[in-house]
């Protein structure tokens, strides 16, 4: 359990309370327009034909991405950072993923897929999902050239440079696999559009739990040493077993090595 000492404002009035609580309320107010005002530009963004052919392997063998879609035309893929021989995937990404099991019913009948990809095989992918007790769909990339495509893998002589491109930016990272998520549309003939993708912090608003925690006295809580979700955050089946996050996302078991003080990538 994390614990951290709560500065505590001061101690009012309902009265001084209310007032203090209509300012803020406006100001919310002002955030949920603008929230809205920038969904709709994202929206309309200029849309990218997606011309290069993709395979990847899942439950039902070879698919292209046009399969993936499932007979919707709506498609969000989640960039799961779980590389060839990992065994399980990172930490952040099954922290997003455990939001979406409620919404998967949701989402399928208002003409949205939602899938996993990783470049682990298929076997390790699905190894790590029974364990985990996840239903979405996941599928594997491995032999693809679609993480490095979608820039969110990168190959020994990319990390040589010392710079990858992240987050539409060149970024000092020196981790081989990377988080995101990107939407894809198909249309009546059969033609599939890139429409959307955003990485690092960009995709936090898919995670409830931080709105809760939002909500809360302490708020996140995020207190060193990485000042991000690796402080606390564990596998769902791994609280209280020890251990710590390496800044790579990767869950490290007690006593090893590896210093848990790298402060771990944290993207705006």
């Amino acid at each position: 359990m994390t614990t951290s000492t709560i500065v505590r404002p001061n101690v009012v009035s309902r009265a001084e309370w209310l007032a203090a609580r209509r300012q803020l309320l406006a100001r919310e107010k002002e955030l949920t327009k603008a929230r809205d005002e920038l969904s709709r530009q994202r929206r309309e963004l200029p849309w990218v034909k997606v011309e290069k052919p993709y395979f990847f392997d899942g439950p039902n063998g070879k698919e292209t991405l046009a399969d993936l879609f499932g007979g919707r035309c709506q498609l969000l893929i989640k960039h799961f950072m779980f590389g060839p021989g990992w065994k399980e995937g990172c930490v952040g990404c099954s922290f997003e993923v455990d939001h979406i099991g409620g919404a998967l019913a949701h989402l399928q009948n208002h003409d949205v897929t939602y899938v996993a990809v990783s470049r682990a095989p298929l076997q390790e992918i699905e190894a790590f999902q029974q364990r985990m007790g996840w239903s979405f769909k996941w599928v594997s990339s491995f032999g693809s050239d679609f993480n490095y495509d979608y820039h969110v893998s990168f190959n020994q002589d990319d990390l040589a440079r010392g710079k990858v491109y992240y987050n539409f930016e060149m970024c000092d990272i020196e981790m081989e696999e990377l988080s995101g998520r990107s939407v894809f549309y198909k249309d009546e003939a059969g033609d599939v559009f890139h429409t959307y993708s955003a990485y690092g912090r960009g995709t936090e608003e898919l995670l409830s739990t931080y709105v809760v925690l939002d909500l809360m006295p302490k708020g996140r809580n995020e207190t060193g040493p990485n000042y991000n979700l690796t402080d606390w955050v564990r596998h769902h089946d791994r609280y209280g077993a020890g251990g710590f996050v390496d800044a790579t996302g990767r869950h490290r078991a007690p006593g090893t090595s590896d210093s848990c003080c790298h402060a771990a990538e944290k993207h705006s």
